[in-house]
């Protein structure tokens, strides 16, 4: 029973195709249809959110920071395609594979690093040590503080994991007991669905809600190095 729970994140496969392709691809062909040859309602309200979250993204960041606003929308808008892509039937949630999130993670954070000592190397190391520390507590202070700078990009990769891991889990878990009490017991398996029905909104505000924290944390990192 463990391992039918973990099969949801195996990629599915028909006729020798991962349907995590399609599932890539189309967003990409309704944008090419829609998108830039339709101005209606629809692509107007899409238009003020990536605005509206732009402007969340950017509110902590000085202006000198501002011209990396298109990236962090980018991988935000990124984050978000993913996150949302395992709640279709048949697909899987790319973002909940540990070694994909790491390899969005750490590129990113180190980025953030190398801005920092780029632009300033004596504040950016200065980081390292707190002003006013005793002199005994100098080397200690250094390895503490350069731990949890280096513990940074693992800490974004196992968040975004765990949280969608466990939403997906949860997910599995309910359906099955749906199914298990359809002609046994309905009034608990009405009770599952509904209950299946609030978590599976309740995942897509998640889905959203993780790649926002994730790029946030990135901009408040980036904002340390400017």
């Amino acid at each position: 029973m463990a391992l039918n729970f973990f099969n949801q994140f195996d990629i599915h496969v028909t006729l020798g195709i991962p349907l995590i392709l399609p599932a890539l691809m189309l967003p990409l062909i309704l944008w090419m249809v829609t998108g830039r040859l339709i101005k209606n309602r629809l692509t107007a309200l899409q238009l003020w959110l990536i605005n509206l979250l732009t402007k969340q993204l950017v509110l902590p960041i000085s202006t000198p920071g501002h011209k990396w606003a298109s990236s962090f929308t980018t991988l935000m808008l990124l984050l978000i395609s993913l996150n949302t892509l395992g709640l279709l039937p048949y697909t899987f949630t790319p973002t909940t594979q540990l070694s994909m999130n790491m390899a969005l993670a750490l590129p990113t954070w180190l980025m953030t690093v190398l801005v920092g000592l780029r632009n300033q190397p004596t504040a950016s190391l200065g980081h390292l040590l707190p002003e006013g520390t005793p002199t005994p507590l100098i080397p200690m202070l250094i390895l503490i503080e350069t731990a949890s700078l280096l513990i940074r990009p693992i800490a974004l990769g196992v968040r975004l994991t765990a949280n969608l891991t466990a939403g997906h889990l949860l997910m599995q878990l309910i359906s099955s007991a749906t199914l298990a009490t359809a002609n046994t017991l309905m009034a608990a398996s009405s009770m599952a669905l509904l209950t299946l029905i609030l978590l599976s909104c309740l995942e897509m505000a998640v889905a959203i809600i993780q790649a926002y924290v994730f790029t946030l944390l990135l901009t408040l990192y980036l904002q340390e190095n400017i």
